[in-house]
């Protein structure tokens, strides 16, 4: 299992590259509305903190259970939003 900072970092990381992939969707696609791209930011942001809050929880039983679950579902949102961007297209 990873060390927090790594957890933290990833977050920061795959949160912070579908941003980046948003804002590139929007640079190419200049003529197409922004609001549907927007609102992906935003829950991207979102799923950043609510992530970021549960690594920092600090009352739990298992803890490499617990950062298993948030590794997991960091992956997931992950995915969920990558497909979103996929969409936009």
């Amino acid at each position: 299992m990873s060390s927090v900072r790594d957890l933290k970092k990833d977050i920061n990381y795959v949160l912070g590259d579908i941003i980046e992939a948003v804002y590139v969707w929007e640079y190419e696609n200049t003529d197409k509305d922004t609001k549907k791209s927007e609102a992906i930011i935003d829950e991207a942001i979102e799923t950043f903190d609510e992530l970021i809050a549960k690594v920092n929880t600090r009352d739990v039983e298992n803890v490499k259970a617990h950062f298993k679950a948030i590794n997991k579902e960091l992956e997931d949102r992950g995915k969920a939003l990558i497909e979103k961007i996929n969409k936009l297209g």
